[in-house]
């Protein structure tokens, strides 16, 4: 198998999950862009298999947003802001359907994940100033109102997952 792999998610705003996976080692690049049809704004990631599994990047992208949620995360509500995995290859195919259908049998009281899971057709990538939006832009509002929280829970949550600073 390929050290480096490269999976697209979509969990809403690509500024909020940009930033949350550009913390984690292994992850090698992360970028903001567009994919899926109708399409939805995504982020990229290229990562090291031996360093962070698939299943790993998976399970911080299902705690760092709602997956239950059709089109909506939060204030953000339309088709460009839903749940959305776009594999590469069979193998991730797998590993996200079987990692959904455990979610979903885990509990009887959760409701159910909405998140597509889809071959990746096209990337396009995001304009300019959509590019480490938090890192160029950490004093605007919607960075201190929405990206930071999400940042504090995932740092809290997955602290071993962290890259050195």
């Amino acid at each position: 198998m390929e050290k480096n792999q490269a999976i697209v998610l979509g969990g809403g705003c690509f500024w909020c999950t940009e930033a949350v996976f550009k913390m984690l080692k292994g992850v090698v690049s992360v970028e903001s862009g567009y994919a899926g049809e109708p399409r939805a704004e995504v982020i990229k990631i290229e990562y090291d298999s031996a360093k962070i599994p698939l299943q790993t990047l998976l399970t911080v992208f299902f705690a760092s947003h709602d997956p239950t949620t059709k089109d909506r995360q939060g204030n953000d509500v339309g088709p460009e802001y839903r749940s959305i995995i776009l594999y590469s290859t069979e193998e991730q195919k797998q590993i996200c359907e079987k990692f959904i259908q455990e979610l979903n049998g885990s509990s009887e009281l959760g409701a159910p994940i909405t998140t597509e899971v889809k071959s990746l057709e096209i990337f396009y990538p995001a304009e300019d100033y959509h590019k480490n939006y938090y890192e160029n832009n950490k004093g605007q509002a919607y960075c201190q109102v929405v990206i930071n929280p999400k940042l504090r829970k995932v740092q809290e949550k997955f602290a071993q997952l962290l890259k050195e600073k």
